[in-house]
């Protein structure tokens, strides 16, 4: 029998985990299942990337190790895209690293900055890897609650003067995972003075700035001033061009953030497969009418699962980014609770305790089912006693 390191024990059970062993469960028994649950886009890669890929997999030299940073055409074109979509200039060869996804780089920059003892600071609800990969590289998390009532934005001046000394990242998400909330830059404006008082390094994971409704566009942290003295922004392909099981993304910003990120990286991995990161820089630089007409997707199914979902007795805000809903849960029933009646009827959601204890008394509903199928999971959800 080997006993398992302390690091593993101390780990909270993975959410989606547990979400797939209780779907196996119900499935089992025979029922048709329709997954609100995972973030995972439904929607198929756009053509010209694919091609792109089969055209770069014929190639011999695409079959070798990678470069660890990644090509420098990779990483100019992330430099080019973010000065078209940001006005933000990045040095590609300093300021600019490839990513096996963006959640790959979000769970190893702790193992750069965080010795024992160290503090992440940690949004709750938020995303389980930051409090997980501060864990690895034995810290410890101070979680910040997001709440409605601070329109799930951290409250940085409530955090105790003898934590702020402590912590050494912090850990931002916007728009936001699960909540659906946006930052503006004049919040980022306050996280830079924050990091600059304290001498903290801001991680913002931007992974779902271009799904955005109505005419708006998410800003980038890098566009607050002084944010690149203080801070990185990861992204990935994943959302913006459907590319999730592809495992491309990158991280930008403070040259010296980058560069310990990529130490990591280069004792640990061997890059991006060369051929993906030539797909990669077909996505950046293609038509980007691909992503317009996701954009038409998503909202046509936000609209009807907004809608649905009111006139079912739910309250919940109309996201203007992020391809998740954050409902409340009706007054007598837990998160929990209301989660396995809809999946006694066929429906997945994530309960929102699962994203952290401030997540308590919400649901989260990801956009990623066709428009018929998501209309068959109200008509389940109208049948159930709340």
């Amino acid at each position: 029998m080997f006993e398992k390191a302390e690091r593993l024990k101390r780990l909270p059970p993975y959410l989606f985990k547990e979400i797939d062993r209780k779907k196996a469960e119900v499935k089992a028994g025979g029922v048709d299942i329709i997954d609100l649950g995972i973030g995972d886009p439904d929607l198929p890669t756009p053509s010209h990337i694919i091609k792109a890929l089969q055209e770069a997999a014929l190639v011999p030299s695409n079959h070798r190790y990678p470069s660890y940073s990644g090509m420098l055409e990779f990483r100019a074109a992330v430099s080019e895209w973010y000065k078209s979509r940001f006005n933000v200039d990045l040095d590609p060869e300093k300021e600019v690293l490839a990513l096996i996804g963006s959640k790959e780089g979000i769970a190893h920059v702790p193992l750069a900055f965080i010795n024992p003892g160290d503090i992440s600071l940690v949004p709750s609800p938020g995303y389980p890897v930051y409090n997980t990969a501060t864990i690895f590289a034995g810290g410890e998390s101070f979680f910040l609650p997001l709440t409605e009532e601070g329109k799930f934005l951290p409250d940085l001046e409530g955090i105790p003067a003898q934590v702020a000394q402590r912590a050494k990242l912090l850990f931002l998400n916007y728009p936001n995972n699960p909540t659906a909330a946006v930052a503006d830059e004049e919040f980022f404006d306050k996280v830079v003075a924050f990091a600059q008082r304290h001498g903290i390094l801001v991680c913002h994971d931007a992974a779902y700035s271009e799904i955005a409704y109505d005419g708006f566009r998410p800003p980038s942290f890098l566009q607050a001033k002084g944010s690149r003295e203080v801070g990185i922004e990861f992204h990935s392909l994943s959302k913006t061009y459907n590319m999730t099981g592809w495992r491309i993304g990158f991280v930008v910003g403070n040259r010296e953030a980058v560069e310990g990120l990529g130490t990591i990286k280069s004792n640990v991995d061997s890059g991006v497969f060369q051929a993906v990161q030539l797909a990669g820089i077909k996505a950046l630089k293609g038509d980007q009418s691909c992503v317009e007409r996701m954009i038409g997707v998503y909202t046509q199914r936000r609209n009807l699962m907004a809608e649905g979902l009111r006139k079912a007795g739910f309250k919940l805000a109309v996201p203007k980014a992020s391809f998740y809903l954050w409902v409340k849960v009706p007054e007598g029933s837990t998160s929990a609770q209301l989660a396995t009646r809809f999946l006694e009827k066929g429906v997945v959601v994530t309960p929102g305790n699962g994203f952290g204890e401030p997540g308590e008394g919400y649901f989260r509903v990801a956009l990623t089912q066709e428009i018929e199928r998501m209309a068959e999971a109200l008509d389940r959800i109208r049948t159930v006693q709340l």
